[in-house]
């Protein structure tokens, strides 16, 4: 999956997949034991890092800003907006952008990915006012 525009397809589809909350759905862009990994953080599970934006945020939204080949990866650049009203919830409206560097497989899907977003900024939207 070389082609450019094959590759925004992909994107689009990722994000709705999102969109859907169903994690099942965001896990099928993924290679079969491929992960996802957040500012550095431990590689996870994919399926496991949507389902708890899905509990935290019901009302979760993906929006594909664009897709651009860097010398590290495909980088699949987004914004994530949700209301914090999953258990414990602050209540507080968050929206912040930032981007996956992903490294795709053989077959298409993603078998890596590694997230980045500004963290002290999220931590400063979800703090109840």
């Amino acid at each position: 999956m070389n082609d450019k525009a094959e590759l925004e397809k992909f994107a689009k589809r990722y994000a709705e997949a999102w969109c859907s909350k169903d994690p099942e759905k965001v896990a099928a862009f993924y290679a079969k034991g491929g992960s996802i990994s957040v500012n550095g953080g431990q590689p996870s599970p994919i399926a496991d890092v949507a389902r708890g934006f899905f509990r935290d945020f019901p009302d979760t939204v993906v929006m594909f800003d664009k897709l651009e080949n860097t010398p590290n990866g495909l980088e699949f650049h987004w914004t994530f907006t949700g209301t914090n009203t999953g258990p414990g919830g602050t209540g507080n409206k968050v929206r912040i952008s930032g981007y996956e560097v992903w490294k795709i497989d053989s077959d298409g899907l993603i078998a890596e990915s590694e997230g980045h977003f500004d963290a002290a900024d999220y931590e400063r939207q979800l703090k109840k006012k």
